[in-house]
């Protein structure tokens, strides 16, 4: 076991690239998994080698990103009629949750990037989960985090550390650590290459990057970016 690596859940989205940069920030050896599971938005698994070519160029982090790993999870695809998996208008349900919520995503993610950090040896695992500025998913909290941690620890009989740099930080917040971890290059990288809409629109080009501009992640993406660039503006960032 090297203390010293992390394995980053990767999805070649903004959280998960400012995730990914602050891994390599912090430890000497960093490896990536994604995860196809039949999302409606598969580009973004197109862009998650763009985005790491990206960062090799990014300080000494080329000499930390080790390899990648795609694991197909199809049947999480077909059990969830969600927005997500199917040709389906986003919209709130009765119970609060918005339609792109798919039970259990981040849960099977988890489970299956431990069983490959277990193998790697590798104790550290990152995600982007966010309680702050999100859509209302369970599976995002702190409180869901740490007892999943717990459980993997005890079932693996290995110490598995779930670290969510960006679990209090709100949108406007992501891009400022984003500044600060890489400067202009890194917030570039995120705009130009890394991919959150939940439609997979990569014709559509605004300030904050690429997507349609009024699903969910969109709408977030959009509403920090100005509130980043705001602060900037006036020095309070």
């Amino acid at each position: 076991m090297n203390d010293r690596s992390a394995l980053v859940l990767f999805s070649g989205g903004q959280d998960s690239t400012v995730c990914l940069a602050w891994a390599l920030d912090r430890f000497e050896h960093v490896e990536t998994v994604g995860f196809d599971y039949g999302q409606r938005h598969a580009v973004e698994l197109a862009q998650r080698s763009i985005v790491r070519d990206a960062l090799v160029g990014c300080r000494d982090w080329g000499q930390r990103l080790g390899p990648d790993t795609v694991i197909a999870l199809p049947e999480l695809g077909r059990l969830s009629e969600t927005a997500l998996t199917r040709e389906r208008a986003i919209a709130f349900e009765d119970g609060g949750l918005p339609n792109t919520f798919v039970p259990g995503r981040n849960l099977l993610f988890l489970t299956y990037a431990a069983a490959l950090a277990y193998r790697r040896g590798i104790p550290t695992l990152v995600g982007g989960m966010c309680e702050t500025d999100y859509s209302g998913y369970p599976d995002c909290r702190q409180a869901t985090i740490t007892a999943m941690g717990e459980a993997l620890a005890l079932g693996l009989d290995y110490p598995v550390k779930i670290a969510t740099p960006l679990m209090f930080v709100d949108k406007a917040g992501t891009w400022a650590m984003a500044e600060r971890l890489g400067g202009e290059e890194l917030t570039q990288i995120v705009i130009e290459q890394s991919h959150t809409c939940y439609l997979g629109d990569r014709r559509s080009r605004h300030p904050w990057g690429y997507g349609c501009g009024s699903c969910p992640a969109c709408d977030l993406r959009a509403k920090g970016f100005e509130a980043w660039r705001g602060a900037q503006s006036t020095g309070t960032v």
